[in-house]
């Protein structure tokens, strides 16, 4: 026989919530962090549109770490459904329990819930946050019969790529002018560079010609790829190289098969890093 609803969550079924210890390493661009905290401190959400790889995510990283508070990382896909956000009623142990999904757990600890991605969820997923990013900032939670009021440390933040948009994959205007927006994009040459060798450790040399070898694969976008290569693929590649890979191989591994399948396309990449390694 199944004992009655447990009103709380069991601990060992919630989201991860975490708190970065350790400031991470990140090369601000332009005004990001100001805009940022300067919505945060206004209560307004924050939606980041960028590349892939460009630092979105060691942004919010930073972030949670400026401003001491939990992170909480949700990466959206096609079968993400309101209940995976929300909460649902689980079973475990005999007793029926109601587990909060990770934006209810965001909501309760005040922290930040970060939806990574948010294009790729359903529609029908996103329109749950509507009541959150406005003035209301409360979370209905039908299910469990609460009406969730979201204190004044709680962040709503979520970031997406424009490149990858399509009829099938936009966001709504309804939801985007709930949010201020911050664009990113991939660092000046000097402070790429800079990345590269911090996080890898890599000679000056070398890491100048990733970073050549990076703007011809970007001047490549919509001409054969879809993307070209991210200052991650770079940090990836100049691990290798640092490693003892040989450049060209580590470059190929690293960036051209990380950026295309096609066999062509994969063919100019490495005649494009054989003239500059």
């Amino acid at each position: 026989m199944i004992s009655p609803v447990a009103t709380l969550p069991a601990k060992s079924l919630q989201p991860e919530a975490r708190m970065i210890e350790r400031e991470p390493y990140y090369e601000a661009i332009g005004d990001e962090i100001a805009l940022f905290e300067a919505a945060y401190a206004s209560q307004i959400p924050v939606l980041l549109k960028g590349p892939t790889g460009c630092g979105k995510t060691r942004f919010m990283e930073t972030i949670a770490w400026r401003l001491q508070r939990p992170l909480i990382t949700v990466s959206c896909h096609d079968d993400l459904t309101a209940s995976d956000l929300v909460g649902r009623y689980l079973i475990t142990s005999n007793e029926t329990v109601w587990v909060d999904g990770p934006l209810a757990h965001a909501v309760r600890i005040g922290g930040i819930c970060y939806l990574d991605e948010v294009v790729e969820a359903r529609k029908d997923t996103t329109v749950v946050i509507h009541p959150l990013a406005d003035d209301r900032r409360v979370l209905p939670m039908e299910k469990h019969g609460e009406l969730l009021r979201a204190p004044k440390e709680f962040v709503l933040a979520m970031s997406y790529n424009p490149g990858y948009q399509s009829v099938l994959k936009e966001l709504k205007q309804s939801t985007r002018q709930r949010f201020i927006a911050i664009e990113f994009s991939y660092p000046s040459e000097a402070l790429e560079a800079k990345i590269v060798i911090t996080e890898s450790a890599l000679d000056p040399g070398n890491t100048g010609k990733l970073i050549k070898l990076a703007h011809m694969t970007r001047n490549l976008k919509g001409n054969g790829l879809d993307e070209g290569a991210s200052t991650r693929l770079l940090v990836h590649a100049a691990k290798l190289i640092q490693r003892g890979i040989a450049p060209r191989t580590a470059c190929h591994s690293a960036i051209a098969e990380a950026l295309t399948d096609d066999t062509e396309m994969l063919r100019a990449i490495d005649e494009l890093t054989s003239s500059i390694f």
